[in-house]
C-alpha cells in the first residue's frame, strides 16, 4: 500500500549541505523522517541501515567538488576582475591560503548573489534527488513512498 509522507525542505537542505565526512545522513522513506549516523558508530547499526536500503535513502553531502563548482561557476559569472582573480587563486589551493568567505567579506554584493546562486543550486539538487528517487516530481507535490 502506498502513502504520502511529510519531508520536512529545511532539514533536508540542512543534510544536503552537510560537508562533515564523520556524518552520514538518511532519509526514511516511510516516515519522511531526516536523521544522522556517524562514521564511527557500531557496525551492527550500519548493518542493519544496509539491510533495509530500499526504506533507508543515504543523502549526498555538499562535498568539496560541489563547492568548487559552483565557486568555478560563480567567478565566470560576474565582472569584477579584481574579484575573479582572488577567487581564482582561492581556487586553486596554493598559497597565500584563504578561503572564498574571507574573499568575499569584502565584496557584500557578491556574497549576496554568491549565496543565492547556493540557494538555487541546492534547491535543484535536492529536486533532482527527489525526482530520481520518485519521491517528487515537478507536475505533483509529494508523491507517495513505498
Amino acid at each position: 500500500m502506498q502513502h504520502q509522507v511529510a519531508i520536512l525542505w529545511d532539514e533536508l537542505l540542512e543534510a544536503f549541505t552537510n560537508m562533515e565526512a564523520e556524518r552520514v545522513y538518511f532519509l526514511d522513506r516511510s516516515t519522511g523522517d531526516i536523521f544522522f549516523l556517524r562514521a564511527d558508530q557500531q557496525e551492527r547499526v550500519w548493518q542493519e541501515i544496509d539491510q533495509l536500503q530500499d526504506r533507508f535513502l543515504e543523502i549526498p553531502r555538499f562535498d568539496h567538488a560541489a563547492e568548487r563548482q559552483l565557486l568555478s561557476g560563480f567567478n565566470l559569472s560576474h565582472d569584477n576582475e579584481e574579484l575573479r582573480r582572488l577567487l581564482a587563486h582561492c581556487l586553486t589551493g596554493r598559497p597565500p591560503y584563504v578561503t572564498s568567505t574571507t574573499i568575499l567579506s569584502f565584496f557584500p554584493e557578491e556574497e549576496e548573489r554568491l549565496n543565492e546562486l547556493k540557494d538555487h543550486f541546492l534547491s535543484d539538487r535536492v529536486k533532482s534527488w527527489l525526482e530520481e528517487h520518485n519521491l517528487f516530481s515537478t507536475t505533483t507535490s509529494l508523491r507517495a513512498i513505498n
